[in-house]
């Protein structure tokens, strides 16, 4: 049974959550398009790569910042963060312009870093393992556990597609909890509330995570 702090780590999904993560399934298989060449071996072989650089930035000892600007880095060379931002931004991408789809992009990828950065953050004095790697559906899952002192170990899965002319990952499930659910749901209510200017919201993104 996992303690009361791994259930604070990661917070259980919301309805809205839940409504996201149904079309997150639908979403997973657009955005990821036909496998093409990249196989299971290549997409373990990413993540293997990506959790060696996590575990060295939660092994170095160096500040919250540091950490924080090399998760960024670390984002940048293994997620496929304009999928993602669009994917989270969700219809209304299609609409916005070249300028603010871009501004929007830029900020979410910090923000993104520093949210998830902060949740590596955790990890000190832990590591994470991979695992086996599958295809699923049109894109390859990758699972990994993470292994933290005086917590039940506990599952995280990468989604693998090279759609974008790269191996790149464009989810993660971290103890059931969707990322491009979740922050879908919490990027449309960031951009209700700034009644869909999306120019307001990668402001409120640069000040967020």
């Amino acid at each position: 049974m996992k303690t009361s702090m791994s259930s604070n780590r990661f917070r259980a999904p919301t309805r809205r959550d839940l409504l996201g993560g149904a079309g997150a399934v639908v979403l997973s298989s657009a955005v990821a398009g036909p496998a093409m060449p990249l196989n299971t071996p290549e997409a373990r072989a990413l993540i293997q790569s990506l959790v060696d650089e996590i575990n060295r930035v939660i092994a170095s000892g160096v500040s919250e910042q540091q950490m924080y600007a090399q998760f960024e880095r670390i984002f940048d060379r293994y997620a496929d963060v304009p999928i993602i931002a669009r994917s989270t931004l969700g219809p209304p991408a299609r609409s916005a312009s070249q300028a603010e789809l871009a501004a929007y992009t830029d900020a979410f990828r910090g923000y993104i870093a520093r949210k998830y950065g902060s949740r590596f953050r955790e990890f000190i004095g832990g590591r994470i393992e991979v695992n086996e790697a599958q295809p699923l559906n049109n894109f390859f899952e990758v699972r990994a556990t993470a292994f933290i002192r005086g917590e039940s170990p506990f599952e995280v899965r990468f989604h693998v597609s090279d759609r974008s002319g790269r191996d790149l990952f464009f989810n993660m499930i971290i103890e059931g909890v969707n990322m491009l659910a979740t922050e879908r749901a919490e990027i449309g209510a960031m951009l209700d509330r700034r009644r869909g200017d999306i120019s307001a919201l990668a402001a409120d993104l640069r000040r967020a995570g």
